[in-house]
């Protein structure tokens, strides 16, 4: 492996004596990296050492992209790995796509399955200086990840990068949408939501399915998000999954602060939006590929601004806001669940035989390797 002089180029000395070790594994795209390298310095605030392993170019676009934290601190306190992998094509982005998927990544996103191998490598490194190994891994590295099951103190936990509601739709629209919800939930399904298609090109899809087989190795899920406003989906998702679903969000540290005079750095469309009256710009997904006409601006602003339905929206989008942004604080609902994601991955060890027979035992026979 090849490391930058800015990076930990080494397994600290000093891990012989930890107990527990965190391994993130990010999937090669901004909005992945960035939210796995935030979920980093949570877990450091409790003493836990943490790794960062990706490519090179991946891992030194999550330091300089950073925000809301120092980022001299990333590179000081987190280890990054730089791992390999063959070269790939890199075609220019096509403005022309149905779906405007980002389909010009797909071969870096192909590339990265080959990460297979120095993983389980650094992995097996990792295991014999540390009690427990936690593999913190993107959903669409799951197949990166799965020789984590043949190290006997190590166990792995899917990162989902997208909403509960986002991935309860995807498995309900893999289901063919069968599957029946129970009357009394609070689950609701807008009308006109885009399907897999519309968002995606077959190639990702195929993609993404591939991972789904190896998600079944992991122990539990994470999601940044909160109960306070996807409490229904996260409970319908552990009846699901049949495993443990944690919501620890939101864990950006960022705030919008206005803009001072003088100083340049607002993207032209926050500026646009700065501009615009409160509550009175409207995306209407179902009309996305039509014109939007004056009387339907005009009826969703009287909707928003003048009804009674208008000013309810308004409390409750300020009731939750306040809400979500206490989760995170001492006491709050999505510290409480981080808290206790820690407890578990820290708790004690049984008798170090018979703990790391057990395992092996579990993780051989739930190989997806095994028919």
């Amino acid at each position: 492996m090849a490391y930058p002089q800015y990076h930990q180029n080494h397994v600290p000395n000093g891990l012989n004596k930890t107990k527990v070790v965190v391994v993130m594994v990010p999937f090669p795209a901004q909005g992945h990296l960035n939210q796995l390298l935030h979920l980093c310095r949570l877990i450091m605030a409790y003493n836990i050492p943490v790794h960062y392993a990706c490519t090179a170019t991946d891992n030194r676009q999550a330091m300089l992209r950073v925000h809301g934290w120092d980022s001299n601190s990333v590179s000081d306190n987190i280890y990054f790995h730089d791992l390999e992998i063959p070269p790939f094509l890199s075609p220019p982005p096509n403005p022309n796509t149905p779906n405007k998927f980002p389909s010009h990544l797909q071969p870096l996103f192909n590339a990265s399955l080959h990460l297979r191998d120095p993983m389980a490598e650094l992995l097996r490194e990792l295991s014999s200086k540390a009690a427990r190994i936690i593999v913190i891994n993107d959903s669409m590295m799951a197949s990166v990840v799965q020789d984590m099951s043949t190290i006997p103190n190590a166990e792995s936990y899917t990162f989902h990068s997208v909403s509960a509601f986002a991935f309860f739709l995807y498995l309900w629209e893999s289901m063919g949408k069968t599957k029946p919800l129970e009357t009394k939930s609070k689950i609701i399904i807008p009308k006109d939501l885009p399907s897999h298609e519309d968002c995606f090109t077959n190639e990702f899809l195929s993609f993404v399915g591939s991972q789904y087989e190896f998600q079944k190795l992991s122990s539990g899920c994470l999601y940044n998000t909160c109960r306070i406003i996807e409490g229904a989906y996260m409970d319908l998702m552990e009846k699901l999954e049949n495993k443990k679903q944690w919501a620890i969000g939101p864990f950006n540290p960022v705030k919008i602060i206005a803009e001072k005079k003088g100083l340049k750095g607002r993207h032209k469309c926050l500026e646009w939006l700065d501009k615009q009256a409160p509550n009175s710009v409207l995306y209407d997904w179902s009309r996305r590929n039509q014109l939007v006409t004056s009387k339907t601006i005009e009826n969703a602003v009287k909707t928003l601004m003048a009804s009674k339905e208008g000013d309810e929206m308004r409390k409750r989008t300020v009731d939750l806001g306040g809400a979500v942004r206490g989760s995170m604080d001492n006491g709050g609902v999505s510290r409480l669940e981080l808290n206790s994601f820690i407890t578990h991955i820290t708790r004690l060890l049984r008798a170090k035989g018979t703990n790391v027979a057990f395992n092996l035992k579990v993780k051989s026979e739930r190989h997806a390797s095994k028919g």
